[in-house]
């Protein structure tokens, strides 16, 4: 009779196997899991089930409406995650092997292992209980003697009851709250039409609402002028500089009176003593401060300082939310982009710990382990390690402290250190992560850097007033664990105060040589990255003002650092958020999120008291106080709630801080301004009922920006913008017009998809001046409406229909494109650089040129200028729009729509060249386009690649190496540098996002995984 020991990880299986050898026997390696004569050890890869409502309660996406809600059903039941279904059916194949008489939970440390066991040994059973005894194996360190030590002391099923409790209970508190919340939510957002879909969660949405109530505390910021002294001081030694202060002024006491006139303005600027802005150093009236800069220019000063010693410590070891703060302020990394790495390192590697931990601490029996890692490092190929870990080896710096090693500060897992296996062949990406963690890691170790602090004053005595200025110098005596560092030390702890101040003898003055105002303005709060939103969730519970609750969060925050960066993620992917450079910003789609739960009273999910009560409650149930099914009977009792009060919401609009337009309404002329669901024209005097006009702020989903609806009443058309769902949920794109309705006599809103406009009527161009001759068939460009159009794009008394299809937005991607820059692409094929594009899908400005590729028969980008003589193919292009059948839309984005394969437009011109050449008649497109492209005729026939390969363009090269290649290989390091970096786009993993590098390479700032080779050929000699 044997025992299964199921652990969370393979790697942690392969520990336990090895310190179980020596006692109970060898055990044979089989594909899934190991075993000798007394166990059977295997493993899961995280979660491996997910709890679902059974199919009688579950409600299909289509039918979100309140008829369905809420959705409480009396028991949950289990399904397969599908990437790991094989896992779990080899596991559920060991539980019910009949010579298996005992398991035992041999999963992580905590309520999440506790749940991942559970739920295995629940999917097992089936319909019946397995009736096999289970023990837990509760585990802080993973040295082989612990490991054993820990099967020598078992816990009982009955010991471990609570916890598992705890842990059912919040999962499914979660799904309930989560799916009926999103539904509520949704169903009230789509009373009107259309679905618009709006998610929340216990953890999202208040993450979602700290970034708001950011955003609108720098919304609602006005900033405020005032003026620093600056002043030199020159004495013996060189010279040193000052700021003016006051020295009475006191915070957040109301500053006392003083004859200083310059520090008695100060203080009656301040509009309340707990003014935030105030400022010992701050003036706030000009002409104070230029009188005093006055009044001490070139006087005398005496001076006075006091030096001390301080030591700054290393930080601690990393956890992965630390991890990921660092990594995104020093390289940019987004948190996904570091758990990605970090969990590289870890099962590919072998080369760090495990990742997704919250401990910054190791267990206290880890001395040893941490010496050999030591030794590793200090005798591996990585230099810049190595030298520093010889020396804590040789200066014995490896030896017991509290603030690296403690059992109580180690959760379900310890802190992120290197592993004994020295890594190799690591991408650029990985190589910095891995250095960011070996660092930390041998720091912690090293003594603390010793600095010498000193204050200065300097009081220069004038008649009126004495005048103090400060200087403050920080000189680094011992870097200590700063040397690790090298040359980033002085930027890791570089302040105000790290200058050097030059020496001042005893009773020497000092003259004042130069002395000016500075104007200066307060600065609204800053906007989160992803580093400072990771602290602010893992810090959420210190805005907790109840103890109890601030106390059950204190370790805890607003999800694990596992799920953090998957929480950021999907705020972004629902477009509750977007980047701006490092910055998070919130959309309007946001904001009308937050309106809604603070207009139906159900602020409780934006806010982190929620997670509080739960960890409170599931603390008490893991100790016995708390019953599972008290808990859960509250939670459906809050789900209820929620639902009825979304339900029940009768009014026409949600209170909230809306908006006034600038643009007046399109039919009277009228102020238009906004209500939770609209945007309406309330008359001339912004008060009465208006003359009827209004339209919707979700059309289809999708949210308006502010500054999109000031566009769209201006010009009565916008986009294409991406964004929409249909009612099935689908994602499209399309323009919005608004046009007249001669029936509803006012103006509506309607979706444009780039229909012919041969229903618009005949155009007449006589009275216009042509801007050039069109590219395609030579007639006029002229301009129409939002556009330019060649005259025979567009239907006239002298045709019906479209004989050609030019056409070039005149506004593309918020970039004007004016005449001018027209007339110079008709004439000369490509336009000015302009530097105001801005991305759709980024939204981050760029300049570039327009250009039409007549091989491509398109308008592109080129974001280089190509030398004289080079080929418009080899510029940095992007797809633009293709002309067919474009109406009112830019360029650029109708030709991400248009795009097909490399594959299948190969296909199709081979197919037109194979007509061509056998004498069958061409059609007007081929025949177009042969005379449109004669240099593809006169191409040289490209060189045969010598037998060392080819060689890579200078481009080419800075990706791969400049060395000669064969074309598989050139293909594979592509392939190696584009996972290295993260470049496939997460929603689509066969499109790639070019860096810099690879848009030098591809043209572009995205292509399909198909066209790599054909591009690369391009650079290939």
């Amino acid at each position: 009779m044997k025992t299964l020991v199921i652990a969370e990880k393979p790697s942690v299986a392969q520990d336990i196997v090895r310190a179980l050898t020596p006692e109970s026997g060898k055990f044979e390696k089989h594909d899934e899991y190991y075993e000798n004569a007394r166990y059977v050890v295997s493993s899961a890869v995280g979660h491996l089930l997910e709890i679902h409502a059974p199919e009688e309660y579950d409600v299909k996406r289509g039918k979100w409406s309140f008829a369905h809600l809420p959705v409480i059903p009396p028991y949950f039941d289990l399904k397969p995650v599908e990437k790991t279904k094989t896992r779990l059916s080899a596991l559920v194949k060991l539980a019910r092997r009949k010579d298996v008489t005992n398991l035992i939970n041999a999963c992580d440390a905590g309520r999440e292992g506790e749940l991942i066991f559970r739920l295995i040994e629940q999917y097992a059973a089936g319909s019946k209980p397995l009736g096999k005894p289970v023990s837990r194996l509760w585990l802080q360190s993973m040295t082989p003697q612990a490991i054993r030590d820990g099967f020598h002391a078992l816990r009982t099923d009955e010991q471990m009851r609570p916890l598992a409790d705890a842990a059912r209970c919040r999962s499914e508190a979660d799904w309930l709250v989560g799916i009926n919340g999103t539904r509520a939510m949704t169903a009230f957002n789509s009373r009107d039409g259309g679905f618009f879909l709006t998610t929340v969660g216990r953890v999202q949405t208040p993450t979602l609402s700290v970034v708001v109530e950011r955003e609108e505390k720098i919304r609602a910021f006005v900033s405020r002028d005032y003026w620093e002294v600056q002043a030199q001081f020159a004495v013996e030694a060189g010279v040193y500089p000052g700021k003016w202060f006051d020295p009475a002024w006191k915070k957040p006491a109301a500053a006392p009176a003083t004859a200083n006139a310059a520090a008695a303005t100060a203080a009656t600027s301040a509009t309340a003593d707990t003014d935030p802005e105030l400022r010992a150093d701050r003036l706030w009236n000009e002409a104070d401060a230029r009188a005093i800069a006055s009044a001490v220019q070139g006087k005398p000063a005496t001076v006075r300082e006091e030096t001390r010693p301080a030591t700054q410590s290393s930080p601690l070891l990393f956890d992965l939310t630390s991890l990921q703060r660092e990594a995104n302020a020093k390289f940019g990394f987004s948190a996904r982009t570091t758990l990605s790495l970090a969990q590289s390192l870890y099962e590919r590697h072998k080369a760090l710990t495990y990742p997704r931990t919250d401990s910054h601490a190791l267990p206290q029996d880890y001395l040893p382990v941490v010496q050999q890692t030591c030794a590793m490092l200090a005798q591996s190929a990585m230099p810049h390690l190595a030298v520093h870990a010889q020396t804590a080896i040789d200066q014995g710096y490896l030896r017991m402290q509290k603030r690296v090693f403690d059992d109580a500060k180690v959760s379900d897992h310890f802190a992120i250190i290197p592993t004994l296996q020295a890594p190799t062949s690591l991408s650029e990406a990985e190589q910095k992560l891995y250095d960011l963690v070996a660092r930390r890691f041998l720091a912690v170790f090293f003594p603390p850097a010793q600095y010498q602090l000193t204050t200065r004053i300097s009081v220069v005595a004038c008649p009126q007033a004495e005048h103090h200025f400060k200087s403050e110098g920080k000189v680094l005596l011992q870097p200590g664990w700063l040397a690790i560092y090298g040359k980033e030390a002085a930027t890791e702890v570089r302040d105000e105060k790290t200058q050097s101040l030059v020496v001042v003898r005893p009773g020497e003055s000092a003259s004042t040589v130069e002395a000016q105002a500075k104007g200066l303005s307060t600065r609204p709060p800053a906007r989160y990255t992803e580093a400072t939103l990771l602290g602010a969730m893992e810090g959420a519970g210190k805005f907790i003002d109840d103890e109890g609750l601030r106390e059950a969060m204190r370790e805890k925050g607003l999800g694990t650092p596992a799920t953090r960066a998957s929480i950021i993620e999907g705020l972004l992917q629902e477009g509750y958020m977007v980047r701006d450079g490092r910055e998070l910003v919130p959309t309007a789609k946001a904001f009308q999120l937050m309106t809604l739960l603070r207009g139906l009273g159900v602020e409780e999910l934006s806010r982190p008291e929620l997670t509080g009560e739960w960890e409170y409650k599931l603390n008490q149930m893991e100790q016995g106080k708390l019953s599972r099914d008290r808990f859960m009977a509250d939670i459906a009792d809050m789900t209820q709630r929620l639902v009825q009060k979304a339900k029940s919401y009768d009014g026409n609009t949600v209170p909230g801080n809306f908006a006034t337009l600038r643009t007046p309404c399109p039919q009277c002329g009228g102020v238009v301004k906004e209500n939770y669901r609209r945007y309406a024209c309330v008359g001339p005097d912004g008060q009465g009922e208006g003359c009827g006009f209004s339209f919707g702020k979700m059309p289809a989903g999708r949210v308006f920006e502010a500054e999109e609806v000031e566009r769209f009443l201006h010009d009565r058309r916008i986009g294409p913008l991406e964004g929409f769902r249909s009612k099935a949920g689908l994602p499209f794109a399309a323009e919005m017009v608004l046009r007249y309705d001669d029936e509803a006599r006012n103006y509506r809103l309607e979706f444009d998809f780039g229909t012919s406009s041969a229903t618009l009527g005949p155009v007449d161009f006589s009275g216009q001046e042509p801007l050039g001759a069109c590219p395609r068939c030579r007639s006029g460009v002229f301009e129409h409406g939002k556009e330019y159009v060649c005259e025979k794009a567009v239907p006239s008394q002298e045709q019906v229909g479209q004989a050609c299809t030019f056409r070039s937005g005149k506004t593309i991607l918020q970039q004007a494109v004016e005449p001018v820059q027209m007339r110079k692409l008709l004439a000369g094929g490509r336009t000015d650089v302009l530097q105001r594009f801005v991305s759709a899908r980024t939204r981050r400005p760029f300049q570039a040129a327009l250009v039409w590729d007549a091989q491509q028969d398109k308008v592109t980008f080129e974001f280089t200028v190509p030398k004289k003589g080079v080929a418009s193919s080899r510029a940095r292009t992007a797809a633009a729009a293709k002309a067919t059948g474009a109406t009112g839309a830019t360029a650029a984005t109708v030709a991400t729509r248009a795009t097909k394969t490399t594959r299948t437009t190969k296909a199709t011109q081979a197919t037109q060249a194979t007509k061509v050449t056998k004498g069958a008649k061409a059609t007007p497109a081929t025949r177009t386009a042969s005379a449109t492209q004669p240099a593809a005729k006169a191409r040289a026939p490209r060189s045969a690649p010598s037998a060392a390969g080819s060689t890579p363009s200078a481009e080419l090269a800075a990706v791969i190496g400049a060395e000669p290649v064969v074309r598989t290989q050139v293909i594979k390091k592509l392939w190696d540098y584009i996972k290295a970096q993260q470049l496939q786009d997460p929603a689509d993993r066969r499109t790639i996002r070019a860096d810099d590098k690879l848009q030098a390479v591809f043209g572009k700032p995205q292509v399909h995984m198909f066209e790599i080779a054909g591009l690369v050929g391009q650079h290939l000699r």
